[in-house]
Protein backbone atom coordinates (compact mmCIF):
# COMPACT_ATOMS: atom_id res chain seq x y z
CA UNK A 1 0.00 0.00 0.00
CA UNK A 2 1.74 3.36 -1.32
CA UNK A 3 1.22 6.50 0.71
CA UNK A 4 0.38 8.67 -2.16
CA UNK A 5 -2.91 8.33 -1.03
CA UNK A 6 -4.65 9.48 2.49
CA UNK A 7 -6.14 6.86 4.34
CA UNK A 8 -9.26 7.41 5.96
CA UNK A 9 -8.56 7.68 9.14
CA UNK A 10 -5.97 10.72 8.60
CA UNK A 11 -9.03 11.92 6.15
CA UNK A 12 -11.30 12.08 9.02
CA UNK A 13 -9.34 13.21 11.40
CA UNK A 14 -8.16 16.15 9.09
CA UNK A 15 -12.18 16.54 9.19
CA UNK A 16 -12.83 16.88 12.47
CA UNK A 17 -9.78 19.31 13.35
CA UNK A 18 -10.98 22.99 13.81
CA UNK A 19 -8.81 25.16 11.57
CA UNK A 20 -9.18 28.48 14.07
CA UNK A 21 -8.82 26.64 17.75
CA UNK A 22 -6.38 23.77 16.61
CA UNK A 23 -8.64 21.19 18.17
CA UNK A 24 -10.92 18.07 17.14
CA UNK A 25 -14.66 18.08 17.35
CA UNK A 26 -16.08 15.22 18.82
CA UNK A 27 -13.27 13.89 20.64
CA UNK A 28 -13.86 10.66 22.62
CA UNK A 29 -16.54 9.76 19.43
CA UNK A 30 -13.62 10.40 17.12
CA UNK A 31 -11.20 7.88 18.94
CA UNK A 32 -13.99 5.00 17.79
CA UNK A 33 -14.29 6.44 14.58
CA UNK A 34 -10.32 6.15 13.85
CA UNK A 35 -10.68 2.33 14.77
CA UNK A 36 -13.29 1.89 12.42
CA UNK A 37 -11.48 3.85 9.49
CA UNK A 38 -8.52 1.67 10.12
CA UNK A 39 -11.25 -1.53 9.28
CA UNK A 40 -12.08 0.16 5.73
CA UNK A 41 -8.75 1.59 4.95
CA UNK A 42 -7.71 -2.37 5.71
CA UNK A 43 -10.70 -3.92 3.72
CA UNK A 44 -10.02 -1.42 0.91
CA UNK A 45 -6.46 -3.00 0.35
CA UNK A 46 -7.97 -6.54 0.82
CA UNK A 47 -6.62 -7.41 3.73
CA UNK A 48 -9.61 -8.09 6.11
CA UNK A 49 -13.45 -8.67 4.73
CA UNK A 50 -16.72 -8.56 6.47
CA UNK A 51 -18.28 -11.81 7.55
CA UNK A 52 -21.88 -11.28 8.76
CA UNK A 53 -21.42 -8.39 11.61
CA UNK A 54 -17.98 -9.86 12.22
CA UNK A 55 -14.23 -8.77 10.82
CA UNK A 56 -12.17 -11.45 8.89
CA UNK A 57 -8.46 -11.55 7.75
CA UNK A 58 -8.29 -12.73 4.38
CA UNK A 59 -4.87 -11.76 3.27
CA UNK A 60 -2.33 -11.09 6.63
CA UNK A 61 0.31 -9.77 4.52
CA UNK A 62 1.62 -5.96 5.67
CA UNK A 63 0.51 -3.14 4.26
CA UNK A 64 3.27 -0.80 4.43
CA UNK A 65 1.38 1.60 6.82
CA UNK A 66 2.62 0.43 10.52
CA UNK A 67 -0.65 1.87 12.03
CA UNK A 68 -2.73 -0.12 10.23
CA UNK A 69 -0.27 -3.01 10.02
CA UNK A 70 -0.55 -2.73 14.00
CA UNK A 71 -4.30 -3.24 13.51
CA UNK A 72 -4.53 -6.03 11.07
CA UNK A 73 -1.42 -7.88 13.22
CA UNK A 74 -3.81 -7.76 16.02
CA UNK A 75 -6.70 -8.69 14.50
CA UNK A 76 -4.90 -11.50 12.91
CA UNK A 77 -3.59 -12.70 16.70
CA UNK A 78 -7.49 -13.07 17.34
CA UNK A 79 -7.39 -16.65 15.19
CA UNK A 80 -10.99 -16.06 14.22
CA UNK A 81 -13.54 -13.37 13.06
CA UNK A 82 -14.37 -10.98 15.54
CA UNK A 83 -17.58 -8.10 16.10
CA UNK A 84 -17.05 -5.08 14.83
CA UNK A 85 -18.18 -3.59 17.52
CA UNK A 86 -16.42 -5.65 20.14
CA UNK A 87 -13.26 -4.32 17.73
CA UNK A 88 -14.23 -0.56 17.86
CA UNK A 89 -15.16 -0.75 21.45
CA UNK A 90 -12.06 -2.38 22.65
CA UNK A 91 -9.14 -0.22 24.44
CA UNK A 92 -7.35 2.46 22.29
CA UNK A 93 -5.45 4.08 24.26
CA UNK A 94 -3.54 7.06 22.15
CA UNK A 95 -4.68 6.12 18.59
CA UNK A 96 -5.85 9.57 18.22
CA UNK A 97 -2.24 11.00 19.38
CA UNK A 98 -0.95 8.18 16.78
CA UNK A 99 -2.52 9.82 14.01
CA UNK A 100 -2.10 13.66 15.20
CA UNK A 101 1.81 13.16 15.29
CA UNK A 102 1.57 10.86 11.90
CA UNK A 103 0.19 13.84 10.21
CA UNK A 104 2.77 16.02 12.05
CA UNK A 105 5.76 14.19 10.19
CA UNK A 106 3.70 14.26 7.52
CA UNK A 107 3.83 17.75 7.14
CA UNK A 108 -0.07 18.64 7.36
CA UNK A 109 0.07 19.58 10.59
CA UNK A 110 2.28 21.38 13.20
CA UNK A 111 1.68 21.31 17.26
CA UNK A 112 1.29 24.82 18.99
CA UNK A 113 2.02 24.21 22.67
CA UNK A 114 -0.30 26.00 25.12
CA UNK A 115 -1.66 26.07 28.71
CA UNK A 116 -5.11 25.58 29.77
CA UNK A 117 -6.50 27.98 32.95
CA UNK A 118 -2.52 28.81 32.84
CA UNK A 119 -1.18 25.50 34.38
CA UNK A 120 -2.17 22.48 32.47
CA UNK A 121 0.16 22.08 29.05
CA UNK A 122 -2.09 21.63 25.92
CA UNK A 123 -1.35 21.19 22.50
CA UNK A 124 -2.97 21.77 19.63
CA UNK A 125 -3.02 20.89 16.03
CA UNK A 126 -2.86 23.73 12.92
CA UNK A 127 -3.08 22.63 9.17
CA UNK A 128 -0.13 23.52 7.42
CA UNK A 129 -1.66 22.76 4.20
CA UNK A 130 -5.60 23.82 4.22
CA UNK A 131 -5.57 23.26 0.29
CA UNK A 132 -5.94 19.19 1.68
CA UNK A 133 -8.22 19.96 4.02
CA UNK A 134 -10.47 21.85 1.51
CA UNK A 135 -10.16 18.84 -1.30
CA UNK A 136 -11.38 16.72 1.30
CA UNK A 137 -14.77 18.69 2.28
CA UNK A 138 -15.00 19.15 -1.36
CA UNK A 139 -15.51 15.72 -2.19
CA UNK A 140 -17.93 15.33 0.81
CA UNK A 141 -20.07 18.20 -0.65
CA UNK A 142 -19.93 17.00 -4.08
CA UNK A 143 -21.70 14.01 -3.03
CA UNK A 144 -23.75 15.71 -0.90
CA UNK A 145 -25.06 18.08 -3.42
CA UNK A 146 -24.85 16.35 -6.94
CA UNK A 147 -26.72 12.86 -5.63
CA UNK A 148 -24.10 11.37 -7.34
CA UNK A 149 -23.05 8.00 -5.93
CA UNK A 150 -19.67 8.59 -4.69
CA UNK A 151 -16.64 6.26 -4.53
CA UNK A 152 -16.40 3.81 -1.68
CA UNK A 153 -13.40 5.95 0.23
CA UNK A 154 -15.58 9.26 0.43
CA UNK A 155 -18.46 6.66 0.91
CA UNK A 156 -16.74 5.69 3.80
CA UNK A 157 -15.53 8.54 5.19
CA UNK A 158 -18.97 10.26 4.80
CA UNK A 159 -20.34 7.38 7.40
CA UNK A 160 -17.65 7.40 9.31
CA UNK A 161 -18.30 11.17 9.69
CA UNK A 162 -21.53 10.81 10.68
CA UNK A 163 -21.30 7.75 12.96
CA UNK A 164 -19.16 10.11 15.16
CA UNK A 165 -21.21 13.33 15.10
CA UNK A 166 -19.17 15.33 12.84
CA UNK A 167 -22.61 16.60 10.76
CA UNK A 168 -23.07 19.41 12.98
CA UNK A 169 -19.49 20.40 12.83
CA UNK A 170 -19.47 20.13 8.81
CA UNK A 171 -22.71 21.12 8.51
CA UNK A 172 -23.74 23.53 11.43
CA UNK A 173 -26.83 25.50 12.09
CA UNK A 174 -30.62 24.76 10.49
CA UNK A 175 -29.32 26.00 6.82
CA UNK A 176 -27.17 22.42 7.52
CA UNK A 177 -29.95 20.33 8.24
CA UNK A 178 -31.04 19.14 4.88
CA UNK A 179 -26.82 18.41 4.32
CA UNK A 180 -26.48 16.53 7.51
CA UNK A 181 -29.55 13.71 6.59
CA UNK A 182 -27.83 13.77 2.87
CA UNK A 183 -24.27 12.96 4.89
CA UNK A 184 -26.28 10.41 6.91
CA UNK A 185 -27.54 8.95 3.77
CA UNK A 186 -24.29 8.39 1.95
CA UNK A 187 -23.83 5.74 4.84
CA UNK A 188 -25.98 3.20 2.24
CA UNK A 189 -23.45 3.39 -0.80
CA UNK A 190 -21.05 1.33 0.98
CA UNK A 191 -21.54 -2.34 2.59
CA UNK A 192 -18.49 -2.19 4.87
CA UNK A 193 -18.33 1.72 5.49
CA UNK A 194 -21.82 1.29 6.82
CA UNK A 195 -21.38 -1.74 8.82
CA UNK A 196 -18.47 -0.39 10.74
CA UNK A 197 -20.29 3.18 11.00
CA UNK A 198 -22.94 1.32 12.85
CA UNK A 199 -20.78 -0.11 14.57
CA UNK A 200 -19.48 3.33 16.02
CA UNK A 201 -22.84 3.99 16.81
CA UNK A 202 -23.99 0.77 18.30
CA UNK A 203 -20.39 1.28 20.50
CA UNK A 204 -21.65 4.92 21.83
CA UNK A 205 -25.55 3.90 22.30
CA UNK A 206 -24.47 1.32 24.60
CA UNK A 207 -26.06 -1.74 22.25
CA UNK A 208 -22.33 -3.71 21.86
CA UNK A 209 -24.17 -6.43 23.67
CA UNK A 210 -26.91 -7.48 20.98
CA UNK A 211 -25.73 -8.91 17.36
CA UNK A 212 -27.24 -6.91 14.30
CA UNK A 213 -29.46 -8.74 12.36
CA UNK A 214 -28.31 -7.41 9.10
CA UNK A 215 -24.82 -5.74 9.49
CA UNK A 216 -24.22 -5.46 6.09
CA UNK A 217 -27.33 -3.99 4.78
CA UNK A 218 -28.92 -0.49 5.19
CA UNK A 219 -31.53 0.29 7.96
CA UNK A 220 -34.56 1.72 6.98
CA UNK A 221 -36.01 3.71 3.64
CA UNK A 222 -33.66 4.51 1.37
CA UNK A 223 -30.97 2.34 3.14
CA UNK A 224 -30.50 5.51 6.23
CA UNK A 225 -29.59 4.39 9.66
CA UNK A 226 -32.00 4.45 12.14
CA UNK A 227 -32.94 8.48 13.74
CA UNK A 228 -32.45 7.00 16.78
CA UNK A 229 -28.65 6.25 15.98
CA UNK A 230 -28.22 9.07 14.03
CA UNK A 231 -26.55 11.47 16.73
CA UNK A 232 -24.07 9.94 19.62
CA UNK A 233 -25.49 9.77 22.83
CA UNK A 234 -22.30 8.61 25.34
CA UNK A 235 -19.14 9.00 25.08
CA UNK A 236 -16.83 6.17 25.62
CA UNK A 237 -15.27 5.60 29.25
CA UNK A 238 -11.90 5.37 29.64
CA UNK A 239 -10.69 7.63 26.62
CA UNK A 240 -7.31 8.39 26.01
CA UNK A 241 -5.74 10.08 28.67
CA UNK A 242 -3.89 12.55 26.89
CA UNK A 243 -6.03 13.44 24.90
CA UNK A 244 -5.70 16.80 22.99
CA UNK A 245 -7.60 20.06 24.71
CA UNK A 246 -10.58 20.81 23.31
Amino acid sequence: MGRSRRTIPEELLLLALDPTTGTTAQPQSLDLGLAGAQLVELALAGRIAPDGDRIAVVVPRPTGDPTLDCALELLRRRGAPVRAVHWIGGPRLGLRQTYLSHLERCGMVHAVAGQMCGVLPTTRYQATDTAISREIRTRLDSAIRTGVPPDPRTAALAALAHAVGLGKHLYPGNEGRSSRSRLRDLIRHDPMGGLVAHAVMDVQNGVAAQPRRSPAAPAGRGGAPEPARGVPMQPRHGSMARAVAH
